[in-house]
């Protein structure tokens, strides 16, 4: 997978090579924030509704990311297992060139 790959994709592919993980991505999505659980290749919204074609992006090219947690996976928001906080995307983009994807 190369960089040229849109965000989203980058980061499903990331949570496929690494299942026990789930990623929170907070991102600027056409002018409005938005929150996005990642987990085993797949992308929901936590703010908006999802679309059911997965050939839709949630992250869209345009999304701006301002952050991103790891955490482990299953994701439980009343019990939170933060493996890392605040990720820029520049930081995540080096865990995901070291992965290949």
């Amino acid at each position: 997978m190369s960089s040229s790959s849109s965000i989203g994709t980058r980061l499903e592919q990331y949570t496929l090579k690494r299942p026990q993980e789930v990623l929170i991505v907070e991102a600027e999505i056409d002018g409005e924030g938005d929150r996005v659980a990642i987990f085993k290749g797949f992308s929901s919204s936590l703010m908006r509704a999802t679309a059911f074609d997965p050939d839709i992006p949630v992250l869209p090219d345009g999304a701006i990311v301002q952050r991103i947690d790891r955490l482990r996976g299953p994701f439980d928001p009343d019990n939170p297992q933060y493996i890392e906080q605040n990720l820029t995307w520049e930081q995540m983009a080096k865990l995901l060139d070291e992965l290949g994807v």
